[in-house]
């Protein structure tokens, strides 16, 4: 039986290191800019008024103490896998099993939900794809298609990912520069104080959006200098990522002022209001944005279903490389199909219920290993990236984490429940399978 260590990743040797520092910040904007941020302004406006910019700064004040531990992390256990080889490596194989089950399930059901969303983005424009069968079809292509480039190998991965980032990244980042100027003064004055109710549901919001990088830093064992790489790529995709959810929400308000409240698609009247037609155009970066989410998610959770290949979990084949380009095709291959299934059905609603709680639950876990990791000194002889002020870090991310866990529903809880004694029973078959 493997332990799931940082010496027992010695298959990752076969993987092609071809994810550079640009590639790894491109990928962790890629896949934290997803659909929401075209429709999260007209929410964020209802709940705080004038005041939801604030929502971004205090979200991501949240966030920092997150993002500082997973660069610790990353630069420590630099083995493909992500929250999975952080949390293996530093409390064993059963916790790093646990969140391997939380976050593949969090990822599969997030990118059916980003499929679905497609799908009703181009309904629209082709309205066959309103029917049941025709929807089905045309997911089944779009995930063949990103299986198909996968299939290509990380190289090309890696460059479809930055070029994703740069399509939705450019037109947001246009938007709001421009947008400023057509701004008025009075639409952000802010005539009432948020109440802490509004603030609190907000900020839940809000670092759900921040979220991402998790998925980014799964592919590790394909990063150049992962050890200087990945703390430095983590800052920036997350820097990037705030400034320009601040923007884009300031310039929502001031544009839009009281139409922003519950504003369906805020940003494409923004676009509209500066060039008659530009809400159209908003819409396809929109979609292109859905697919790159799409994209850069397959390409980390796959490597997650490798992982547990490599490690015994899941059977050998899953840690299988096609011999030229050095991909794990099953595990693309099969990540591929079950995201394609929830959104062919429509039908993923419990996973939807885990999938909040085990965001929350990921997170605790590999701020607690990057803590684990530092007090053990693993990859020490690598200079990693070191937490400053010793537990207090991930001290702060645990207890906003857990404050994220309180506005859970009960009906989210037993899901969590319920998943984590499916753990156990398919850690005890695990375990016979591999004795």
């Amino acid at each position: 039986m493997s332990d799931p260590s940082p010496k027992s990743h010695s298959s990752d040797a076969a993987l092609v290191r071809a994810v550079g520092f640009w590639g790894l910040a491109a990928s962790v904007v890629n896949i934290t800019i997803g659909g929401s941020i075209f429709a999260l302004p007209g929410t964020l406006a209802a709940a705080m008024g004038a005041a939801a910019p604030l929502a971004f700064v205090l979200g991501a004040l949240l966030f920092v103490p997150i993002v500082l531990c997973f660069a610790s992390a990353g630069s420590r256990v630099t083995a493909t896998g992500g929250p999975y080889s952080y949390v293996a490596a530093a409390f064993g194989p059963l916790p790093g099993f646990a969140i391997a089950v939380f976050f593949w399930i969090s990822s599969v059901a997030g990118s059916g939900t980003l499929a679905a969303i497609l799908a009703d983005q181009v309904a629209p424009v082709l309205p066959q794809v309103f029917h049941p069968g025709p929807r089905s079809l045309f997911l089944l292509a779009i995930y063949g298609v990103l299986i198909a480039l996968n299939a290509r190998g990380i190289k090309l991965g890696a460059v479809l990912i930055v070029l994703f980032a740069l399509a939705k990244v450019l037109p947001l980042l246009i938007l709001s520069i421009v947008g400023s100027g057509h701004m008025h003064l009075d639409n952000l004055r802010i005539a009432t104080v948020p109440t802490w109710t509004s603030i609190g549901s907000s900020l839940v919001i809000v670092v759900f959006a921040y979220s991402g990088i998790e998925t980014a830093l799964a592919p590790s064992g394909e990063v150049q200098d992962p050890v200087r790489a990945i703390p430095r790529a983590a800052f920036l995709g997350v820097a990037v990522v705030i400034a320009l959810y601040v923007g884009l929400q300031w310039v929502a308000q001031g544009v839009l002022g009281s139409a922003l409240v519950g504003s369906n698609a805020p940003l494409a009247a923004v676009a509209d209001l500066i060039a008659p037609g530009g809400g159209r155009v908003l819409l396809l970066v929109a979609s292109v944005s859905l697919l790159g989410c799409m994209q850069g998610d397959l390409v980390g959770s796959s490597r997650l279903l490798y992982a547990l290949g490599r490690d015994g979990f899941l059977p050998r084949p899953f840690a299988a490389l096609t011999q030229v380009r050095r991909v794990p095709l099953l595990a693309v291959i099969a990540h591929s199909c079950v995201a394609w299934v929830l959104a062919s059905l429509g039908s993923f609603a419990t996973l939807a219920l885990v999938s909040g709680g085990a965001f929350c639950v990921v997170y605790i876990a590999s701020c607690a290993a990057a803590w684990q990791l530092q007090r053990k000194n693993v990859g020490q002889m690598q200079n990693p990236f070191r937490l400053p002020g010793s537990a207090a870090i991930p001290l702060l991310a645990i207890i906003g984490l857990f404050f994220i866990l309180t506005t859970l529903q009960r009906a989210e809880w037993i899901a969590i429940g319920c998943t984590a004694l499916a753990v156990i029973f398919l850690y005890a078959g695990t375990r016979w399978y591999r004795h």
